[in-house]
């Protein structure tokens, strides 16, 4: 890695008529299928991105190894890397300020739709974690702009910085561990929509809770009732919500250590719920066998298409769960479903669902087509980042 160039030195890289298309269109991606010059630039470089006549497109993270080669970061030429990364963490704080409510704990900063292509930070109460996901952002020079800007406009009483083994592979860095970067503290407690929660920076997924359901969470609430089961439950988000509502609530998941969790977060707030350890497909099966029945169904599995490859098994797999829950659910109750697999778009999970809801022979009202919380913004020109959808449905 290097430091950022000076104007002058900044590298020119090329690009096919495609490329420079796509570009154009408003994305912010480049694939390495769509370079024509790329020689002898370092990994991680600040990059200008020009068309086959020489037109300026724009500046550009690149990236070695990754296939996408080029993450644009300005349509401007930035002569001075550091200042503009100090405006962009301002403005995606100063966005949060303006739209995120009800919780101390959000998504501040999400690469591509906050222009830090390649920087994911998360807040947690008085705790940052973030994470690194190209070689620009891994350069040490950025990582301590982006630390200390942190630091400065926030004063969290800890920055944590969460590592993603594949990712760091896939971009040819060097391993790293996960670990505190500043600050002392790695634990606190957080609250969303008046439902608190543990946090360990250092243990769970990815950088953390899953904060993009957050919106989702309380608004799954306002319908729940009756009995509840929360399938995939993690360390409780929807279920806790729906304890607030429903006579009884069920959690299921197959990790313990997720479960455990979730179970101080119900001490926390004073909720008994069941959590059962499990494979949803397997518990399903046998609940829907025996004729289980619940007034409100959750179901919020993990990403089943990583790539366009996956498609036809991730809809089988949505499918078999759908079913099952539909099966499960008394008349006049609620089915919440989730996928956040960025390949099943919106209009493919509807058209599962209403497949599942035929061969269970159940009639679905669709009340709500949800997505991400806003501190997970959509650029409408990159779908990209766009992936999150919750579906609220009543069953008759």
């Amino acid at each position: 890695m290097v430091p950022p160039p000076r104007k002058s030195e900044i590298p020119k890289i090329e690009i096919s008529p495609r490329g420079a298309k796509r570009l154009k269109s408003g994305h912010l991606w480049v694939y390495r299928s769509d370079l024509i010059s790329a020689d002898n630039i370092p990994p991680g470089s600040l990059v200008t991105v020009t068309d086959q006549r020489g037109k300026d497109l724009g500046t550009a993270l690149y990236s070695s190894s990754s296939q996408i080669a080029i993450r644009v970061l300005a349509h401007e030429l930035v002569p001075d890397l550091p200042a503009l990364l100090r405006r962009r963490i301002s403005e995606a704080v100063s966005y949060r300020e303006k739209f995120v409510r009800d919780t101390n704990a959000y998504r501040l900063i999400f690469s591509e739709a906050d222009f830090l292509p390649g920087l994911i930070v998360d807040r947690y109460n008085d705790i940052l974690s973030f994470q690194v996901l190209t070689q620009a952002f891994d350069a040490a020079s950025v990582r301590e702009t982006v630390v200390s800007e942190l630091v400065a406009q926030l004063k969290p009483a800890a920055v944590v910085e969460r590592v993603d083994a594949r990712v760091r592979e896939l971009e040819s860095l060097s391993p790293r561990a996960s670990g505190l970067v500043h600050g002392e503290k790695a634990a606190t407690i957080f609250t969303m929509n008046g439902v608190q929660f543990h946090f360990d920076a250092l243990e769970g997924q990815k950088t953390g809770a899953f904060l993009d359901q957050r919106e989702n969470y309380a608004a799954a609430a306002q319908y729940a009732h009756g009995d509840a089961l929360d399938i995939f439950c993690y360390q409780g988000g929807f279920a806790l919500h729906l304890a607030k509502v429903c006579a009884r609530v069920t959690g299921v998941d197959s990790s313990r250590p997720a479960l455990e969790v979730a179970d101080q977060n119900a001490t926390l707030n004073q909720r008994e719920i069941e959590w059962i350890e499990a494979n949803a497909f397997d518990l399903l099966k046998d609940y829907s066998a025996s004729k289980q029945l619940y007034d409100t169904i959750v179901l919020d599995p993990p990403a089943f298409a990583k790539t366009k490859r996956d498609l036809d098994s991730a809809l089988r797999g949505y499918k078999e769960l759908n079913l099952r829950a539909l099966k499960m659910v008394r008349p006049g109750g609620i089915l919440v479903t989730c996928s956040c697999s960025y390949h099943v778009s919106q209009a493919t999970l509807l058209e599962m669902l209403s497949a599942a809801a035929l061969d269970a022979h159940r009639t679905l009202r669709l009340l709500e087509l949800r997505g991400q919380a806003k501190d997970h913004p959509v650029l409408l020109n990159m779908p990209e980042t766009a992936y999150l959808k919750c579906l609220i449905a009543y069953v008759t």
